[in-house]
């Protein structure tokens, strides 16, 4: 399990891990329903990131998105809708998230948030939802706000969009595969050629 497997890349003696990295989780997503492929975070390590965790979190996306050859990619933080609501935790952190963005801290991206799923992904329901940006309807980045958006949204893509996945954790000493118990051969072998591809 997640668990056990993570014990063991957290070992003191013997693990993967160097103290005060932050270790989470990144899925490459191949739907036939989307025009190109999908990096998103967190499906499987950090069940409610704290904001400075979505930071770092937003910095692997744009550093896995770079490695894979992608020189200025589109992410979007992920939340129930597009307004900030002050209740909502992932609208405001999305929104935070956003002004770092335009104050520099994220180079050679564009980010934007927050916005519904159906907006990052889906150019027409930005246009009738008055929502002008680069990503929307353009995302190569998910940012969730929490570990069952994500999930979700992962399983929801596998289970019934047939879509192919790889699987990584970030922040370990070298490229770390983890992908679900469920998962397909191909999947796991998606996943080794994922974490060669970033660990180069």
């Amino acid at each position: 399990s997640t668990d056990q497997f993570m014990k063991a890349l957290l070992n003191k003696h013997k693990g993967l891990w160097e103290p005060g990295i932050l270790l989470t989780h990144v899925t490459m997503i191949f739907t036939p329903t989307y025009f190109k492929p999908l990096l998103v975070s967190d499906v499987a390590i950090i069940p409610k990131p704290t904001f400075e965790q979505k930071i770092r979190m937003t910095r692997y996306l744009i550093d896995v998105a770079h490695k894979l050859g992608i020189s200025n990619p589109n992410v979007a933080f992920i939340a129930a809708t597009e307004q900030v609501i002050p209740g909502m935790e992932a609208t405001t952190d999305a929104q935070k998230l956003k002004e770092l963005w335009a104050n520099g801290n994220f180079p050679e991206s564009v980010c934007d948030g927050p916005m519904a799923l159906d907006i990052a992904l889906d150019a027409e329901s930005a246009r009738i939802k008055n929502f002008d940006s680069p990503v929307a309807g353009n995302a190569d980045c998910l940012l969730f706000p929490n570990i069952e958006a994500g999930n979700i949204f992962y399983k929801t893509n596998t289970k019934l969009c047939r879509a192919e996945t790889a699987a990584i954790v970030v922040g370990t000493k070298i490229p770390v595969v983890l992908s679900s118990r469920g998962d397909t051969m191909d999947v796991k072998l998606n996943s080794i050629a994922l974490a060669a591809t970033i660990g180069k």
